[in-house]
């Protein structure tokens, strides 16, 4: 049994308004109550929410991340937000690389061996996320692909801060479409990418919580989630429903 504490992240994409964010926090935190001692609990809104979230779960241990941030302090990145503006609404953390962010808008992992980094030395803690597309898996490619992803994307985060990340498989195939990666494909998934952190730290290896995001729901999370290897989930559509993600959240623990 792993000593590290699960988390479950609740991924809300482009959904919810402010007051749609204000009744889902205000649904679900009796719901929590009885699993945030086993379970870090995450909720990633959209950047208009952050700071309503944050407050409307300031009594609880929720935890409120980004979506995504610029490498940069600041400067002339129109539509951007750097990590020092989330540090100020007391954000915890941001989601980097997330497959909709390199597939739609161009996000390399060049970008995010910036990115990373500067999230850890503003003191968010980044939640990067990796994983193949349908093709490069039948094409025997998911651990090259993830070895790039991986190398590229941490080459710039010293050894030693290697375990104050989280990551997250989420192979691409796998993420809105129904389909999901059994529970031996995605410890498999994860466990090589443990390794790949472990050839260069193994503390940090033994440190770095590592979630799996694809399609996860009530009725499929405690199948997929069963492993060891798998230290939580993103969650995408079923984090928008308040009894579904606290249904998820528990197969977590």
């Amino acid at each position: 049994m792993s000593s590290r504490k699960p988390i479950c992240a609740a991924n809300w994409k482009m959904h919810k308004t402010r007051p749609e964010a204000a009744a889902f926090v205000d649904s679900f935190l009796p719901l929590a109550a009885d699993l945030l001692d086993s379970v870090e609990i995450v909720i990633c809104p959209p950047y208009t929410s952050l700071a309503l979230t944050v407050e409307r779960s300031a009594t609880s241990t929720i935890r409120i991340v980004a979506q995504n941030m610029h490498f940069e302090d600041a400067g002339a990145f129109t539509g951007e937000v750097s990590a020092g503006m989330l540090v100020e609404l007391d954000v915890h953390g941001v989601v980097l690389g997330h497959s909709e962010r390199r597939q739609m808008f161009g996000e390399t992992d060049e970008a995010l061996a910036r990115k990373v980094p500067a999230a850890l030395a503003a003191g968010l803690e980044p939640i990067l996320c990796v994983g193949e597309t349908l093709d490069q898996r039948e094409a025997g490619d998911t651990e090259p692909v993830l070895r790039r992803q991986v190398e590229t994307d941490l080459s710039e985060v010293p050894d030693g801060e290697l375990g104050s990340l989280v990551i997250a498989y989420e192979p691409v195939w796998a993420i809105g479409t129904g389909r999901n990666a059994t529970a031996e494909q995605a410890a498999e998934a994860i466990a090589f990418i443990r390794s790949l952190v472990a050839g260069r730290d193994e503390a940090g290896a033994a440190a770095v919580r590592i979630l799996y995001g694809g399609s996860v729901k009530p009725d499929n999370a405690a199948d997929v989630l069963a492993s060891d290897e798998i230290d939580g989930a993103l969650v995408g559509g079923a984090s928008l429903d308040p009894d579904d993600f606290a249904a998820v959240a528990a197969a977590c623990r």
